[in-house]
């Protein structure tokens, strides 16, 4: 059945452009002091010379983060660069909070320019990403200088549409994991960042957003009925990217098997992702 029933949610406000999905009012209670310390960390390491906004993303602000397994996820927007001082204060806030609170697995920190974020090459990326998947923390609201946005096949390509390129990097990263701890954290990423381009295929189509990887990993199957195998292994991805395998097996579905058929049927359908300078 590939019709959208009326009562489904799909993420999306009346006149069709996606909502934004997380707020602070959705973190659960155990995670309250983690964001807490996050805000006044982000806020004295950076000064308002260097920061200009702050956000939270993930399952935390939406609401669905599990007390020891989900980690924190943050994106500091500031005036210009990063410069390497301010690399720095985020590798350290990152093992502070990291150390400080044992409800997280873990912080990610990404580090972007308010000039970059704003740019015409990221509106549909990095501007997306901003205005519907992260939630203020700090400073003025980058989303009220970005547009409303749909989920159209422009949407697509230049969120995931470069699947190929992450290819080779991934396979490198697979020799090179040679521990249990290296696999897993490789099966976590490689199964997240999988289940999200085979979700934004048929994004589209279905006509709306949706976060939850296993809500998406349904959306696949339903729309690539002729593809059980596939929609078996996205099924997969999104079970790992919650419950991460260290088993090299698992891996190799994901990266030799599932990666490359999914980014040539992603550049059939939606065409490259605009190429980046560092590309």
């Amino acid at each position: 059945m590939n019709e959208v029933t009326s009562t489904e949610d799909r993420g999306v406000a009346a006149d069709g452009t996606i909502r934004r999905e997380g707020a602070v009012e959705r973190v659960p209670a155990e995670f309250a002091p983690v964001v807490e310390a996050a805000r006044a960390a982000i806020a004295g390491a950076f000064g308002p010379d260097r920061l200009h906004s702050a956000y939270l993303y993930g399952s935390i602000p939406r609401g669905t983060a599990i007390p020891g397994v989900s980690d924190l996820d943050l994106l500091v927007a500031v005036h210009d660069g990063p410069t390497d001082s301010d690399r720095a204060a985020a590798e350290e806030i990152s093992a502070a909070l990291d150390a400080a609170f044992p409800v997280i697995d873990g912080v990610g920190l990404l580090l972007h320019p308010v000039p970059t974020l704003l740019s015409e090459l990221e509106r549909d990326d990095a501007g997306f990403f901003i205005a519907c998947l992260c939630t203020p923390l700090l400073g003025e609201d980058l989303a009220a200088r970005l547009p409303h946005y749909r989920p159209t096949s422009l949407l697509a390509r230049e969120t995931n549409g470069d699947l190929e390129l992450a290819l080779p990097r991934w396979r490198a990263r697979t020799a090179d994991a040679t521990t249990d701890e290296a696999r897993l954290r490789l099966s976590r990423g490689v199964s997240r960042r999988l289940v999200r381009s085979a979700f934004t295929l048929v994004m589209p189509r279905w006509g709306g957003w949706t976060s939850d990887l296993h809500r998406s990993a349904e959306l696949f199957a339903r729309y690539y009925p002729d593809h059980p195998e596939r929609a078996a292994q996205v099924r997969a991805a999104a079970t790992t990217a919650r419950t991460p395998s260290a088993d090299p097996a698992v891996l190799a579905m994901l990266v030799e098997d599932l990666t490359p058929w999914l980014a040539v049927e992603y550049t059939a359908v939606h065409g490259t992702k605009a190429p980046r300078p560092e590309e």
